[in-house]
């Protein structure tokens, strides 16, 4: 199947889902329920995002995302991650809205190589923990709260994001990494980026909050 580049709006808003019991986002064999974007807009996304040996590969380039096309609020995330060839560069964003673009407005929960659980605000969306300063913050980014977690390039990792009203709270491979309170936005499309590294998914899906 061929893909293309998408260009234009992320669609007209609707009502957010909130899960009622475990989806999964990705079904682990094609793009069904997911918008395909990347920055060049005469690029092919089939050689960005490809599906192997049933798992979700990106190359990273170029800039990009794969988001869903519906929103979602109040929700646990589960996503998991590796890097197959060596550590890199990527992101989680939720609560994603408005136009289609590199990036849109979204709280992005790094994947960054050592930087997995940081915050960074994108697009006016804002976190209280971001907006009153502090010694963890740097420009847009909100440094997590503890030392990585992360396992090494080959391994499998686990991301677990809660956004609950307007708290988000991230977890990697089982350690809290990073709480966002009185986030200016609520709920939001789900996105993947594809940002300069090869990297490979499997797992990905939503649960309800206990």
């Amino acid at each position: 199947m061929l893909l293309t580049a998408t260009i234009g709006a992320a669609g007209e808003p609707s009502a957010p889902i909130v899960p009622k019991e475990k989806m999964m986002l990705w079904n682990g064999k094609d793009f069904a329920g997911w918008k395909l974007f990347l920055r060049e807009p005469a690029a092919d996304v089939s050689k960005t995002w490809s599906v192997v040996n049933g798992l979700l590969r990106c190359e990273g380039k170029p800039a990009g995302y794969m988001r869903t096309e519906t929103p979602y609020a109040d929700y646990h995330l589960h996503v998991e991650w590796r890097w197959p060839e060596k550590p890199g560069n990527n992101g989680v964003l939720v609560h994603t809205s408005g136009e289609d673009m590199v990036w849109p407005r979204s709280l992005e929960c790094q994947l960054h190589s050592g930087n997995a659980g940081d915050f960074w605000v994108i697009g006016g969306l804002e976190i209280a923990e971001h907006a009153k300063g502090g010694p963890r913050v740097n420009g847009r980014r909100t440094v997590k709260l503890k030392e990585s977690s992360e396992k090494p390039a080959g391994e499998w990792n686990a991301y677990d994001i809660v956004c609950k009203d307007d708290w988000i709270v991230v977890f990697v491979n089982g350690v809290l990494q990073n709480v966002g309170t009185k986030c200016s936005d609520k709920a939001g499309k789900i996105c993947l980026q594809s940002e300069g590294s090869v990297i490979e998914y499997r797992n990905i899906y939503i649960e309800p909050l206990e």
